[in-house]
Order: C-alpha cells, then sequence, then structure tokens
C-alpha cells in the first residue's frame, strides 16, 4: 500500500486555491512502493509481449482478439487490481489503480478497451449493485471471463447526458422492465457480455439497468469505421421492447445520474492518466528517431527546434503526473479516512471522488491537451514518415484525438470546473469569499517592498501564491459583476478554468521539485528545477493572457484599468533562460534515448 496519511494535511476539493501546501503534502511518482514499481513494471512487459506487436491485427478488428487481450490481462491480475478481495480482487488502493491505467494508457485501441471494462464496465456494478448483482458479475468482469460496456450516449444526448430518450416501462406481470431506444458510440460494445444502460421508467424517472448479451429485443449495429482507436470497438445498442429482469435495475429508480456523474469523475482522472502514459511512449519513439533520422550529415537531435519540441513534451508530460499523483492521493487518503469512519467501501470512493471532482475535470482537460500536444509534436519530429502508417506516432495521432471529446468534453469540463468552484462557495463547503476580499484590498494598499526571501524556491513559491490571487480577483469581480448571469458567459468561464489549470499544475510541479530536493538535494534535482520553472514561465503567461480576456469581457473604465495593473502584478515572472534549461532537459533524454525524470 502507500505511504501512511496521518502525517499529511488533506484539504478539500478546491481548498488548493485558498490554502498553502506543503512539499510533504504531496504524493509523487518518486514515492511509488516496491509493490507499486512492480505492478507498474507488469503493464509496460504486458503491452510490449501482447500489445505492440500485433497493433495492426487489433487496428483490423479481427474477430475475438480484443476480448483474448482482456482475458491474457485477468489472467495477470491487471484486471482485479482495484477490486475487494471478496470478489477476486487484488484489493489495492486508488493509486495503484492509477498507475495500472497510466502505465497501461500506452496500449492504444488495446488500452481504451481496457480502461472502459475496468472503468465504466465494471465499477456501476461494483459501487451501486446489490450483493446478488455484485457476486454474479463482479467475479467474472475482473477475471476477464466477461467485458463490460456502458450505454449512456444517444444520437441526441452527448453532453447533455440526462436528455436521454431510451425508456423502460414495467411488463404487465411486473417481471421485467421493456427497454426501448438506442445507445451510440458504445466502447467494447461489439464484444462485451454486460452492459450498463440508462432509460427512463415512465419517461422521466432516469434509471440504470444491467443488461446481458442474448437479451430479448436487444441487439448491436455494426462495428464503426473511426479515425482513431480503430481496434477499439464501437457499436449502437437498439432496444425493441428489451426484457431486462426487474432484479436487474441497478440502484434506485430515478437515480441513475448517481451512477452516471460519479462514475464520470473517477473516468476522468484515469483518463489523464492514460493520457500522460500515451504521451510518454510517444515522446520516447520521437527522441529515438530524433536520434536515427539524418539532415544535414548530422542526427536531428542536434538542432535546437528539435530539442525545445522535445523538452516541451517532456515538461508537460512531468507536470500532468505531478498534478495526476496529487489528485490520485487525495482520493485515496478521503476514502481512507471514510472507510475508517464506518463508512462503506463503495460509497466511501465515490464521496472521495466527488469531494475532488473539480481536480479530475481540471485533469481531463489537461491530460488529454496533453497527449495531442506531444502527439501533434511527434509527427512534426518524424517529418514526412511521421505521416506513414509504417511509423507509430501516426497511429498516436489518430488515436488521441478522442479524448478531448469523451467522458465529457474538454469545454464541458471547462465550464465545469467553475460551475463547482462558485457552487461549493454558495454551499459553505468552500472559502472564497474572504480570500477574494484580502486579496482586493492588497490592491488598494501600497505594496510592501521589505527584504526579499532569498531561500531556494521562494521566488517560485511566491509566484504560485500570486497566480492563485490573480485568479482569486478575477473570477470574484466577474461574480459580483454578472451575478446569475455568469452561466451564460461560457468563455469567460473557459478563461477562469484556464487561469486555474495552470495554476494547479504550477503548484504541483513546485511542490514535487521541491519535495524531491529536499530528499536527493539541490545537484541531483537540476534538471526537474528546470522543467518547473519552464511550466512557471510559461503558465505565468498563460495566466495573464486568460485573466485580459475576461478582465476585457465584463470590466471597463477605471475599475478595468485597476484590475489589469493588478493582474499584471500578480503574473509577473523573473526572467529566466527557457532556452538554455529546455536544450539541458532535452540533451538528458537524448542521452538516454527515452524520457527519464
Amino acid at each position: 500500500m502507500s505511504a501512511a496519511t496521518d502525517t499529511k494535511t488533506l484539504l478539500k476539493g478546491g481548498e488548493w486555491l485558498t490554502k498553502e501546501s506543503l512539499p510533504s503534502d504531496i504524493y509523487t511518482a518518486e514515492d511509488f512502493t516496491e509493490e507499486e514499481k512492480m505492478i507498474r513494471d507488469m503493464c509496460d512487459q504486458f503491452l510490449d509481449a501482447e500489445v505492440y506487436p500485433i497493433l495492426d491485427r487489433i487496428d483490423n478488428l479481427e474477430p475475438g482478439l480484443m476480448k483474448s487481450l482482456l482475458t491474457k490481462a485477468g489472467e495477470q491480475g491487471l484486471l482485479a487490481v482495484a477490486f475487494p478481495e471478496e470478489y477476486g480482487g487484488l484489493g489495492k488502493d486508488f493509486v495503484t489503480a492509477t498507475i495500472v491505467n497510466e502505465y497501461l494508457g500506452a496500449g492504444h485501441s488495446f488500452s481504451v478497451a481496457i480502461a472502459a471494462h475496468t472503468g465504466i464496465g465494471t465499477l456501476p456494478i461494483l459501487y451501486f449493485g446489490t450483493p446478488e448483482q455484485k457476486q454474479k458479475y463482479i467475479p467474472k468482469l475482473i477475471t476477464g471471463e466477461w467485458a463490460g460496456a456502458y450505454g449512456l450516449t444517444e444520437p441526441n444526448s452527448g453532453s447533455d447526458a440526462l436528455g436521454a430518450k431510451t425508456t423502460a416501462k414495467l411488463s404487465d406481470d411486473g417481471k421485467y422492465y421493456l427497454l426501448n431506444g438506442q445507445k451510440c458510440w458504445i466502447t467494447n460494445g461489439g464484444f462485451a457480455q454486460v452492459y450498463t444502460v440508462f432509460a427512463k421508467v415512465d419517461g422521466d424517472k432516469f434509471t440504470g439497468f444491467i443488461v446481458e448479451r442474448g437479451t430479448e429485443g436487444f441487439t448491436q449495429g455494426p462495428e464503426e469505421h473511426k479515425m482513431g482507436i480503430k481496434g477499439s470497438s464501437t457499436v449502437q445498442l437498439y432496444f425493441q421492447d428489451a426484457k431486462v429482469p426487474v432484479e436487474n435495475v441497478l440502484g434506485e429508480i430515478g437515480k441513475g445520474h448517481r451512477i452516471a456523474f460519479n462514475i464520470l469523475n473517477i473516468g476522468r482522472l484515469k483518463l489523464c492518466a492514460a493520457a500522460v502514459g500515451g504521451a510518454r511512449r510517444a515522446l520516447n519513439d520521437s527522441v529515438v528517431y530524433s536520434k536515427t533520422r539524418e539532415q544535414f550529415k548530422q542526427p536531428i537531435a542536434n538542432f535546437g527546434a528539435i530539442k525545445h519540441k522535445l523538452a516541451d513534451m517532456a515538461i508537460r508530460i512531468f507536470v500532468g503526473e505531478s498534478s495526476l499523483y496529487r489528485t490520485a492521493k487525495w482520493i485515496d487518503e478521503k476514502e481512507k479516512q471514510s472507510v475508517a469512519a464506518g463508512r462503506a467501501y463503495n460509497e466511501s470512493l465515490l464521496g472521495a471522488a466527488e469531494e475532488y471532482a473539480i481536480e479530475c475535470a481540471m485533469l481531463k482537460v489537461f491530460g488529454s491537451e496533453v497527449l495531442d500536444f506531444v502527439v501533434d509534436e511527434g509527427v512534426q519530429i518524424h517529418g514526412g514518415n511521421g505521416f506513414s502508417a509504417e511509423y507509430n506516432i501516426s497511429r498516436a495521432y489518430r488515436d488521441s484525438r478522442i479524448n478531448r471529446i469523451y467522458e465529457g468534453t474538454n469545454e464541458i469540463n471547462r465550464l465545469l470546473t467553475l460551475d463547482m468552484t462558485l457552487k461549493r462557495a454558495m454551499q459553505g463547503r468552500l472559502d472564497l469569499m474572504g480570500p477574494a476580499m484580502n486579496v482586493q484590498k492588497e490592491l488598494m494598499s501600497i505594496p510592501d517592498f521589505g527584504a526579499e526571501d532569498e531561500s531556494l524556491f521562494a521566488k517560485e513559491r511566491k509566484l504560485v501564491t500570486n497566480l492563485k490571487k490573480s485568479i482569486l480577483i478575477t473570477a470574484g469581480a466577474a461574480v459580483q459583476k454578472l451575478m446569475m448571469k455568469i452561466e451564460g458567459e461560457q468563455e469567460i468561464l473557459m478563461n477562469l478554468a484556464d487561469m486555474a489549470i495552470e495554476t494547479f499544475n504550477a503548484e504541483s510541479v513546485l511542490l514535487r521539485v521541491m519535495k524531491m530536493t529536499e530528499q536527493s538535494g539541490e545537484a541531483a534535482t537540476a534538471l526537474q528545477q528546470d522543467i518547473m520553472r519552464v511550466y512557471l514561465y510559461d503558465a505565468a503567461d498563460k495566466v495573464n493572457k486568460s485573466g485580459k480576456d475576461a478582465i476585457n469581457s465584463f470590466a471597463e473604465g477605471d475599475e478595468q484599468r485597476m484590475m489589469l495593473m493588478g493582474l499584471k502584478r500578480f503574473t509577473k515572472a523573473e526572467p529566466f533562460n527557457t532556452k538554455d534549461a529546455r536544450r539541458r532537459i532535452a540533451d538528458k533524454m537524448i542521452a538516454t534515448g527515452k524520457y527519464t525524470f
């Protein structure tokens, strides 16, 4: 299991914005236990042995192939990591489950299949099923004997999940619910044995059902032809008076939204994990290619433009890891606290994921956009060969694009980030008003020109604190000015979300590097300090740009000028030679042939 939690400060969701964290509060990839490292290596070995050699066969949707891979993963215990021992699982914690998602995330279409199976295909039954439902389905799902899928999306209800039209009506004899409707974009739909399907009982009570393959009235369409993740089974599901036994109602009638939304919180974090894993693999491929591809009588890895790209790819991956495991550990600790207080296992993890739903939404956005950036730059480094199917980077490029769409589009997740934050403030769960007013007072007062703190990382810590202040003044003023109308100002909300994402990442990577330096010494973490400082330097500019766009959208006159002056003050970063730092980062990878931070 992961390190003990009783000595650490556990923030509530969103509290990082108003409270300071210590390096000792953060969990990082450097903290993996020996068991966690062993599981990580198992995932790498599985992809190398079972997946990479047959990627073309997977993409051709060879009948039975993907299901056989899930079965093999089940035989090695990779499907059972986070499931309770009473159902045949390994009973590991949330951090370990996150590691599995990250390190199997580089498996292209296989990654999609296994993530859907262990996540949305199985978790609804584990968390919301009756004891009988769990005993019937979970053991078969976590061994890979059966595969799971999830039916929520419909042709006319994507982001608006509760707008689903599929209906369920109790049969005259009271033994079945008759489902009528259609579901689309169902991952694993072509071979799954068990489906979690959502329908409205009597036309208005949104409810979950467990539907088995072979159910009378339940059929599926042909495989979709997709731009990427071609080897992932994706079909439509059709229900024509499909007879689902009443004992297969999942959870409570009319409470299906609890299943759908709570599962999404966990899925968003796990998507970030898989994206980081996929990005690392794409970066490694690009490093190797840059060392072997020669132009002008030398490897292209020698050129500054290529080093810049490689370094930026590594920086974003390192930052993604930092925020990912910081949040995963929060969820893990919250879950353990809840279990210790007497709550059931399923309620504890769902409650923990809900507590950090804001961070999960931010991670989904950042992780998916990191992967998109890395594979795009990877194609560019490969040049014309990057456009050839002979090189795996072209597959990575195609496969990446879907991540910004599912588990809630990135636009929806940006809006949710601010919506959830503001609602928690109004509910009293999160104190934003007091800190925001303190920042406004600070802006009106004479700046403190006292002695500068010259300690290591003092300037970086000050910058992160100031980035938080820039969010508080901008968001506070926007809410005061727009009041209830702010819900309709999506552009401003997305500006504020981008400020929050950059700032959360900046603090996470700073705390990780501070912790590493405390443990290993300043000299040993020189390159990680380069990564952190380049990210903070760039983040300050991004926060400034998003803040200006927001302020200019709702303020004018003296108010606008004062706020822009405050924003400039709070986003001022110390001069830093990012070119040389990026070269040092790239040179390390070129020397080792891979991402090695």
